[in-house]
């Protein structure tokens, strides 16, 4: 059975939608190759998802401190709860998984909540998922493609707030010139570093 997870240390309080409030929330923890990870969901929708954290805590932790988030969750450990989660959202943690470890993997078809998101974010968001596996792109770039050219800090600032890392590639994105730019993740931009060389030795094979 799903179990009721007590409120987080030193929690935060947040302003969010009564409706969403009223769908239960439900979090996955879970380990792999990039170290601890944590998905976030509601009914057919995910909601967020971490990785790279030391501890399945911190990284429950890091979903925790996402605006919006509840305090309160159900926690379904994926090996020994599968039948309680969507087919999807089993899907998605074997796919986390098998990218952690190398495999080139797709998560074009993974649902997201984009509700958070101004239409500018949402469509920066949509050009980042088309960034193939292996490939690159610019902040200037994605901002062209997504119809405001010189709008490139902005497009920064979306990335930098991106609630889907992997899923929504952000690592691909570089500054000008090739520059690595910026990393939110654990590790910063040692981790942007790995998983960019990590994708590319796999093009090689």
């Amino acid at each position: 059975m799903l179990t009721t997870e007590h409120r987080l240390d030193r929690p935060t309080r947040f302003r969010t939608d009564s409706k969403k409030l009223a769908e239960p929330t439900s979090i996955a923890p879970f380990e792999t190759e990039l170290n601890w990870m944590a998905i976030a969901w509601r009914e057919d929708t995910l909601v967020a998802n971490m990785f790279g954290y030391p501890s399945r805590r911190l990284a429950e932790l890091a979903l925790a401190r996402i605006p919006g988030m509840p305090q309160s969750f159900c926690r379904v450990t994926p090996e020994g709860q599968v039948d309680d989660m969507p087919r999807w959202v089993a899907n998605l943690i074997a796919k986390l998984k098998l990218y952690a470890a190398g495999e080139k993997v797709d998560f074009a078809d993974t649902p997201l909540s984009l509700d958070h998101l101004t239409t500018f974010g949402a469509r920066v968001i949509a050009a980042c998922r088309r960034i193939p596996w292996g490939g690159t792109s610019t902040y200037g770039e994605l901002a062209a493609e997504c119809g405001s050219p010189g709008a490139a800090r902005a497009v920064g600032s979306v990335m930098a707030k991106n609630r889907y890392p992997l899923i929504v590639p952000c690592h691909r994105v570089l500054a000008t010139g090739g520059d690595l730019g910026g990393y939110s993740a654990p590790d910063g931009i040692k981790m942007k570093q790995r998983l960019l060389a990590m994708e590319s030795a796999s093009m090689a094979m």
